[in-house]
């Protein structure tokens, strides 16, 4: 089955909370608690919509299923949804800063499959097109294998606090083009 791809639209965003959530829920049972898993639903996880408002954000579908998501940023925010920030981002410099890969989540059940490799080679793509010579990600735990995988390298663990009091592991991940 072939993986296409397409730019997200705002119409998309309650089926992209859905999956983001069912993906969450079980592709991260072996890297974090419930109680981190439902608290990153909550306060980190879910739509940036600036990605989707800058054209940066992909579906990936197969068989007219979502499959998975994911994008880019020319923007300086690491990680998180909307929910996880206050302001619109800064423009990064692309001569001097890595573009952000950002937000991807796989539909469970279409994991191990090809589906997020698909999109960071997608979203590597268009961000070189735009200029930008390295990339920098904040990894999920449970992504970090396939990130590695793709030539990334972590720079740093992150324990983001969340305001219930839980903290969610984090890897700061980079990658020269």
């Amino acid at each position: 089955m072939p993986i296409t791809t397409r730019l997200a639209t705002f119409n998309d965003i309650p089926a992209l909370n859905e999956l983001i959530a069912r993906s969450v829920r079980r592709l991260s049972t072996d890297y974090y608690t419930p109680a981190q898993i439902e608290s990153a639903i909550k306060y980190i996880f879910g739509i940036d919509t600036q990605l989707v408002t800058d054209g940066t954000y992909y579906i990936a579908e197969l068989n007219d299923t979502i499959a998975g998501c994911g994008g880019w940023s020319k923007r300086n925010t690491l990680y998180g949804g909307d929910q996880h920030k206050d302001t619109e981002d800064p423009l990064l410099d692309p001569v001097h800063d890595a573009a952000r890969i950002r937000a991807f989540f796989v539909n469970p059940d279409f994991a191990r499959q090809g589906v997020g490799r698909h999109i960071i080679n997608v979203c590597e793509a268009a961000a070189r097109a735009n200029g930008f010579t390295s990339f920098e990600l904040g990894a999920t735990l449970p992504g970090v294998p396939l990130y590695k995988a793709m030539g990334y390298t972590a720079v740093e663990r992150i324990d983001a606090p969340l305001p219930d009091g839980e903290t969610l592991g984090i890897v700061k991940m980079k990658k020269l083009s």
